[in-house]
């Protein structure tokens, strides 16, 4: 019987190599080559160290004079002007600005109508004259008071008494604040699904408790990073207090600046570093309030930091070992 042409009978087949049988071997995957990353990544280093060499040796910045004033009374009792305004009016601007955003979201058009003039008029007006128009409010209004509208008055205050340079610089930071936070929540809210919302409905449950129990903390994952960089905005901007006479961390500085000029520029230093950790710490807050808040909405956390050391410590102990018994 005669083969097809182009067909290799099996008693013709060549017997198999040694290379064929041979057991299959795991090879090395080499990385992909990338120079431009290592060109970049050394000229960022070489600025970088550069930038610390003038900072560390240029004696423009006198750095004796900042270990001199860093932790001075005067300095530390500014800060804490800015610690005590930050915080007031972080805690008054977040809840106006709730109550603010749900008006917004209200169905009566005059709360809507209110909330969104409200919103409009204090995001256009700059802070620095809201601060220098609260402060100069009791050539306007000498006194205040409490009463029927268009009748007679019960309780009256003295306006020049109430309003001293705390409750100016509080109430003018607050006012502002409320603006902006008010968008930030209702742009939360609204990034809530809106099957939440019908659910919540369909279930019969009163809407205060929608917004309380369901709505609002889920809404929360949205507007704890949108509202921590306004409370940063917000730490920066107590640095206007000092043009309403309260002498915060900023003003402190103005005024030893003022009296020592010669050491201005470490002033300034000492002033740049402190907002500094205060904006960290509020940083080391937000991580730890988004991670509370992505429970339920990520199947596993973003390790904290010390997580990460460990795993890194755990990781290169077992690197060492495998080398070592290699």
């Amino acid at each position: 019987m005669t083969e097809p042409p182009g067909t290799v009978s099996l008693a013709e087949a060549p017997p198999p190599t040694d290379e064929a049988s041979k057991p299959a071997t795991a090879q090395r995957v080499q990385p992909l080559r990338r120079p431009g990353r290592w060109i970049a990544t050394a000229v960022v280093l070489v600025v970088v160290a550069q930038f610390a060499h003038g900072l560390a040796t240029n004696p423009f910045y006198q750095w004796d004079r900042f270990r001199y004033w860093f932790l001075r009374p005067t300095i530390l009792d500014g800060l804490v002007i800015t610690l005590e305004v930050a915080a007031l009016s972080a805690v008054l601007g977040l809840l106006s600005g709730v109550v603010l955003a749900v008006a917004r979201l209200s169905g009566s058009p005059v709360l809507r109508a209110v909330s969104w003039t409200y919103t409009w008029l204090f995001r256009s007006i700059p802070l620095i004259v809201l601060l220098i128009f609260l402060y100069n409010f009791s050539a306007l209004y000498q006194t205040l008071s409490l009463g029927v509208p268009f009748g007679p008055s019960f309780v009256r205050f003295d306006e020049t008494k109430l309003a001293t340079d705390m409750v100016v610089a509080v109430v003018g930071l607050s006012l502002n604040e409320a603006a902006y936070a008010a968008e930030v929540v209702r742009g939360g809210i609204l990034s809530v699904d809106q099957g939440q919302h019908e659910a919540a409905a369909a279930l019969g449950l009163p809407k205060s408790y929608q917004f309380t129990r369901i709505v609002f903390p889920q809404a929360l994952r949205s507007i704890v990073p949108n509202y921590v960089n306004q409370l940063i905005g917000l730490i920066k901007g107590t640095s206007l207090v000092f043009y309403v006479s309260l002498l915060d961390l900023f003003g402190s500085v103005q005024s030893m600046g003022s009296t020592y000029p010669g050491d201005i520029v470490p002033l300034l230093l000492v002033a740049t570093v402190w907002y500094l950790i205060l904006t960290s710490a509020v940083s080391v807050v937000q991580f730890y309030v988004e991670r509370y808040f992505a429970r339920g909405a990520t199947r596993t956390l973003p390790p904290t930091p010390l997580q990460k050391l460990r795993t890194g410590l755990g990781d290169l102990r077992a690197r060492i070992r495998r080398e070592a018994a290699a």
